[in-house]
């Protein structure tokens, strides 16, 4: 099984990856591997499904830049393949003074990422946008949408296999050896031989980088979950579109909100507590292996020291439902604990340094015979064309 590229993990990074590469060079032969029987299954399969507009991320990052190329060419795959999609506008909403300096903060990075048409909205606007929502200032932000990001990936592994790419499921790579500048893949099935590995392989990424290097890699993927309530059918006129509270800037989350689901529903969340396994998307799913590493990691116990009441109160809200109803009235105060019932969860793969911090931006790292993508969560999704096409562009410079 002899290709030119191997990509390890068959998510939407991965998949916009291949697809890149097939249409900027049709003569390379590319395979795809995914441990799965389906692709999609982790990060992409459980995404709140949100367009986002690049509001967040400091300018000229690799997540400012990506997420705004990828919300044009997003959009504009979606109409070309006839995917669902709705560009619904959000509002940020200060919901004490304190957070108004936040919310300045985050307004001129939006302008700054060239967001036209994001202004500040008087409250009385802020009603007629979310009729329900209470807030001491807030910004509206157009570009926001809504999109089935599973059924993107799908269409991407579709138009792949369309053009010659191939998809191996069920494929679990466990080793990876290089011998005479050619890589040796060791999947739970067959072997594969590539002259480069590109790993998007998300929440175990930092695994499959070991796999292909002599020294060891510096950020170890910390697994976080996020879960998820729903609103009962006959609430759900209390959002009409996306509420986003000012985020906290020490954390790469966004915090407790609203979402509008293309695929119908209304979710609220999430929270951001440690996951104690990898692929761990409810409480009782436990590796002590994988949290031992977790647990053990420097960087981990440093985050771990200087934010633990943070944590606890994250922690504390996982447990108790009238804690996270209490967190979502600071944005709709109609909401009552009976208007939730349990929704999913995801797990978001964030890559943390052996210096404590928590990677703000995505990573991609090159050694002589691997591309390595080791942080690429939100918004990779919305960005995951151009991010694919960064990949792709890196790869093909060793082919020419």
């Amino acid at each position: 099984m002899s290709y030119d590229i191997v990509i390890v993990g068959g998510g939407i990074v991965g998949l916009a990856t291949g697809l890149k590469l097939q249409s900027k060079r049709p003569n390379l032969k590319i395979a795809i591997l995914e441990k799965e029987d389906q692709l999609a299954k982790h990060q992409t399969g459980n995404n709140s499904g949100v367009i986002h507009s690049g509001l967040y991320y400091k300018p000229g990052s690799l997540k400012a830049t990506n997420c705004i190329n990828g919300y044009h060419e997003l959009v504009k795959f979606c109409q070309e393949e006839k995917i669902p999609f709705e560009i619904t506008g959000k509002v940020v909403v200060a919901t004490r003074e304190e957070q108004k300096p936040l919310l300045k903060t985050l307004f001129e990075r939006g302008l700054q990422n060239g967001l036209t048409g994001t202004r500040y909205i008087t409250l009385e606007e802020l009603k007629v946008y979310e009729p329900h929502c209470a807030g001491v200032a807030a910004i509206h932000v157009p570009q926001t949408g809504i999109v089935d990001y599973y059924q993107v990936a799908l269409a991407y592994g579709r138009k792949i296999i369309q053009q010659g790419g191939e998809i191996f499921l069920n494929h679990k790579v466990l080793k990876i050896s290089t011998k005479e500048g050619l890589n040796y893949i060791e999947t739970s099935n067959k072997t594969f031989k590539s002259k480069l590995v590109i790993n998007c392989a998300g929440l175990y990424s930092d695994k499959i980088a070991q796999m292909s290097e002599s020294e060891k890699i510096d950020v170890k993927i910390i697994p976080f979950r996020g879960e998820y309530y729903k609103l009962k059918s006959d609430r759900e006129y209390l959002v009409k579109n996306l509420i986003y509270p000012v985020p906290d800037p020490n954390f790469p989350f966004l915090g407790v909100h609203f979402t509008r689901m293309k695929k119908g529903g209304v979710e609220a969340g999430p929270n951001a507590v440690l996951a104690f396994r990898r692929e761990g998307y409810k409480k009782s799913q436990i590796n002590l292996f994988e949290l031992g590493e977790t647990l053990a990691w420097p960087g981990f116990q440093k985050v771990a020291a200087k934010y633990w009441q943070t944590g606890f109160g994250e922690l504390y809200r996982s447990f108790s439902k009238s804690a996270f109803t209490k967190a979502l009235q600071e944005l709709i105060p109609e909401i009552q604990e009976s208007d939730l019932v349990e929704g999913g969860a995801g797990v978001r793969a964030q890559a943390c340094d052996r210096t404590g911090g928590l990677l703000d931006d995505f990573a991609i790292r090159e050694t002589a015979n691997a591309i390595n993508v080791l942080n690429a969560p939100s918004p990779a999704a919305t960005s995951s064309l151009s991010i694919g096409g960064t990949v792709a562009d890196l790869a093909i410079t060793r082919f020419d």
